[in-house]
């Protein structure tokens, strides 16, 4: 056990995050007050903390940046991912290494710190996120609790004992939570400069996407290939699906343990496999793929989270930069006969696509639409419109 101080200050610390070991580090607390329970992680991108936040992959988790300089471009209202954000799905903490400053970007619309209070982020600052880092790095993904108190007062062994009591992401199907209510319709598509976001202009192509906590980004761009886009809770059934006629049908990315949200989601999954139509899936999307193959999920030591991470796609013998962020990954080893790997982490060469030889079914863990590379990506929602303009008799797109 140990306690650590933010060695910038000697003012009271307002803001504690109290590891499951009994570590206790002190910061400066911003965003909202009071306390979260979590799992926490590190993601090394150097931009787009509001996109990290928002995104509900990370519901449960308490995201740790890397960059030191989190805040300076300050927040608006068109950065954000999740498609509720009234269900504010998405990181539970942040954790930053220095003081956020004052907006200095023309797209700002107010002070990180005052848009953390409105979407109830428990934020700390002033914490040697290097130091955090390392340990995350050696001894794995923690659970915590980060706490917020303006005065200074907090009960620390109750935050010790909160810390130790939670059960983790391990058998937690997060995807319910975060899930849309009822069916709706997308149609916005991906941001232009100077212009805002557009409109689909529809082909008749119709694209059921399954919401396990599905990114804007996503659905920006499956519009954008023509498609008119039904999005559906993660607890619809194949029957629910297979009656709005799709001509392709995609599996989102989503937060939590794959084998538990698998419980009600491969079934699904394969009843529709039985079926001549297009998949596509991305991040927890891709897990379900694979479960619902054969394969096998498992428990990642720190998870991927950044978007600076190479992955060699073997169906073109091209490496891209993509942005990652999750806690569990498909076992490689378990894919079954018929499963083809099509994509490596360059990193540990952990799975990150598969392919149904001989059908048009295909998904990836890392996320196309998030443009690190910057468009490194994208080709894989042009693929997954191919494989569904080929069934429709249509000529087909350039990839690239």
């Amino acid at each position: 056990m140990a306690t650590t101080s933010a060695p910038w200050s000697e003012t009271k610390p307002t803001a504690l995050l109290v590891l499951a070991d009994g570590t206790v580090v002190e910061g400066m607390g911003l965003g909202a007050s009071g306390k979260a329970v979590g799992e926490v992680c590190f993601n090394t991108a150097l931009t787009g903390y509001q996109e990290i936040l928002t995104d509900p992959s990370y519901a449960g988790q308490i995201v740790t940046f890397t960059f030191p300089h989190i805040g300076n471009v300050g927040a608006n209202d068109e950065d954000i991912e999740d498609l509720h954000p009234a269900q504010r799905a998405g990181a539970v903490g942040a954790i930053f290494r220095a003081d956020v400053t004052g907006p200095s970007n023309y797209r700002a619309g107010e002070h990180l710190d005052a848009w953390l209070k409105r979407r109830g982020i428990v934020a700390l600052s002033g914490m040697d996120t290097r130091a955090l880092t390392t340990l995350l790095r050696e001894k794995g993904a923690a659970n915590a609790v980060i706490a917020h108190a303006p005065d200074g007062q907090f009960d620390i062994e109750t935050l010790k004992a909160e810390a130790r009591a939670w059960s983790g992401l391990v058998g937690l199907d997060l995807a319910k939570q975060v899930t849309s209510g009822q069916s709706s319709t997308w149609k916005e598509t991906p941001w232009v400069w100077d212009e805002g976001f557009g409109t689909a202009d529809e082909t008749g192509m119709h694209i059921v996407a399954v919401d396990y906590g599905v990114k804007r980004n996503i659905l920006r761009l499956l519009a954008s290939l023509g498609a008119e886009v039904t999005v559906v809770p993660a607890t619809s059934t194949a029957e629910d699906i297979l009656a709005m006629k799709p001509d392709g049908i995609f599996l989102s990315n989503g937060p939590g343990d794959p084998a538990a949200t698998g419980e009600y989601a491969v079934p699904m999954i394969r009843e529709l496999l039985k079926h001549d139509i297009p998949i596509f899936g991305i991040c927890l999307g891709h897990q379900m793929l694979a479960l619902a193959l054969g394969a096998r999920t498992v428990k990642m030591h720190q998870g991927h989270h950044g978007a600076n991470h190479p992955v060699k796609d073997h169906t073109t013998g091209k490496v891209e930069i993509v942005s990652m962020n999750h806690g569990f990954a498909v076992d490689g080893k378990s894919l079954p006969d018929g499963v083809e790997e099509t994509h490596v982490s360059l990193f540990d060469g952990s799975n990150c696509g598969i392919a149904l030889k001989g059908r048009p079914v295909f998904s990836v863990q890392h996320h196309p639409e998030a443009s690190p590379g910057p468009q490194d990506s994208h080709y894989l929602f042009r693929r997954f419109a191919n494989l569904i303009r080929e069934r429709r008799g249509e000529p087909a797109l350039a990839e690239r």
